[in-house]
Parts: structure tokens; C-alpha cells; sequence
């Protein structure tokens, strides 16, 4: 009985009262007219039935909706968290690529690097947290720094090989060119040749300037821990190239 009660008062809230117009109400009995006992009699069984079936399919219907606005609501809420993603996503070459030219413009308009054999010399004296900047020779070329830059992620794996020609820490830049002083194995020495002979630059740089030495000194630091051969380190003096210009624009190199 407790749960028609229930049942009847959910019915006519929803209804608005229709339950009692239609005269079943809770409690669901009257009086009997001839009783002597006060036993009851239910109150117009058949209407009884129907608002029992009438309340059960409100309860659905409100069950329904309910589901229907979760549901709604997860959809909703899926769509933005794909589209803020997805934007996010869309904005982050974007981002790098701003942060890169941000970078290009600083590097250079700012450089410190020289050819010059005092500049050479001044390397040892820096501070391990001093950083070598800019271009040697030509004006930076930005399509050729990106291209630079990307093309290095490859090796980020080996710590020794600086990220950006164009930004080199000075402590980095000590410890390669005190490896250029290694003794190659003849077999060594054949690799190291070939990326003479064939890289851009026909050797560590277009003159003997102290990316000579760091870029030399990598080289065969690569060969010998790495076991780099001639067209690997070929491929990583191209990428070095801290001379500026573009791919196409190469130096001569300075025997001197």
C-alpha cells in the first residue's frame, strides 16, 4: 500500500491534481454503506487500474527525459573537449613556428660569433653558460635555419650534437674542440675523409675558424663513440652549417 501511495502522489503532482478529479486518491477506499464493522470498499476499481498504468508510464516518461538530457549533455560535453583539442592541436606547429622566428630574429640580430683567431682563442675563457651566436660569414637565411633545426631533432638522442648551429653553449663547444685532437684508426680516418670531401662546406666549415675545430672535433668524436660513418657525419656537418646563406650558397674553404 505504501507504494501506491507513492504512486498516486507522483501521479497527481505531475498531473496537477488530475488524479483527484478523476477520484482515485490515496487512501483508496470508502466506507461501505452497510457495514457495521467499518470495513471498506475500494473506490471505482477500473479508474484505480488506469491511473495505476497512467503513473507507472509517467514514471517512464520522466526516466526517459532524464536519460535523454545525460545524454545530451555527454554529447555536448564530448564535441567541446574534441574541438578544444583539436584547436590546440591545430595551434601548436603554429606556436613553434612563431617561437622559431622569434628565435631567428634574436639569433640574428645579436650574434657574437667571428672568424677571427682572438674569438678562437677567447672560446676556453667563457663561461660555461655563455652561449656562441650568429653566423660566421653570410646573413642567416630563415628557410635554411628552420630546415637546420628540424633536421637535427633526429639526433637529439646524442647529447654531443648541439640542437642549433646558430646557438651553441660555450661549455658544449670546449669539449668538441679538445676532441679534435683524437687519433683516428686508418678505418676512422676513411670516414672522416669522405665528409671532407663531400659535404657542403668540403670539411667542418668554410675556413678554419673555430667551428672548424668544434664541428671537427665532433666529427670524430662521432666516429669513434658512435661509430658514425662518412655519408652520417656528412649528413650532420650539412645540418651544422653555422656559415649562413642558404643550402645552395657554399664557401670555399680557407687553407690558411
Amino acid at each position: 500500500m505504501k507504494q501506491l501511495e507513492v504512486i498516486f502522489r507522483d501521479y497527481n503532482q505531475n498531473t496537477g491534481g488530475r488524479g483527484a478529479q478523476e477520484r482515485f486518491s490515496f487512501p483508496l477506499a470508502v466506507p461501505a454503506k452497510n457495514s457495521h464493522h467499518g470495513s471498506f470498499l475500494l473506490q471505482n476499481n477500473s479508474e484505480l487500474k488506469g491511473g495505476i498504468k497512467i503513473a507507472i508510464l509517467l514514471d517512464m516518461k520522466v526516466q526517459y527525459q532524464i536519460g535523454a538530457l545525460v545524454l545530451f549533455a555527454l554529447f555536448i560535453g564530448t564535441a567541446v573537449f574534441t574541438s578544444k583539442k583539436n584547436q590546440t592541436a591545430e595551434l601548436k606547429p603554429h606556436i613553434a613556428s612563431e617561437a622559431l622566428a622569434a628565435k631567428f630574429d634574436y639569433l640574428s640580430q645579436n650574434g657574437n660569433s667571428s672568424c677571427s683567431a682572438n674569438f678562437q682563442k677567447s672560446i676556453p675563457e667563457m663561461s660555461n653558460t655563455d652561449h656562441i651566436r650568429g653566423s660566421c660569414c653570410s646573413p642567416m637565411s630563415f628557410h635554411r635555419y628552420s630546415e637546420q633545426v628540424e633536421g637535427l631533432k633526429k639526433y637529439a638522442n646524442i647529447p654531443e650534437i648541439p640542437p642549433d648551429p646558430y646557438d651553441i653553449e660555450a661549455n658544449l663547444a670546449k669539449r668538441l674542440m679538445g676532441y679534435y685532437d683524437i687519433e683516428l684508426t686508418p678505418e676512422e680516418q676513411k670516414a672522416y675523409d669522405y665528409a671532407m670531401a663531400n659535404s657542403h662546406e668540403k670539411g667542418p666549415c668554410c675556413c678554419k675558424c673555430w667551428r672548424w675545430y668544434v664541428y671537427g672535433g665532433l666529427g670524430k668524436y662521432l666516429i669513434r663513440n658512435y661509430g658514425f660513418t662518412g655519408e652520417q657525419l656528412t649528413k650532420i656537418w650539412n645540418l651544422s652549417d653555422g656559415c649562413g646563406g642558404n643550402e645552395e650558397h657554399n664557401h670555399f674553404r680557407n687553407s690558411s
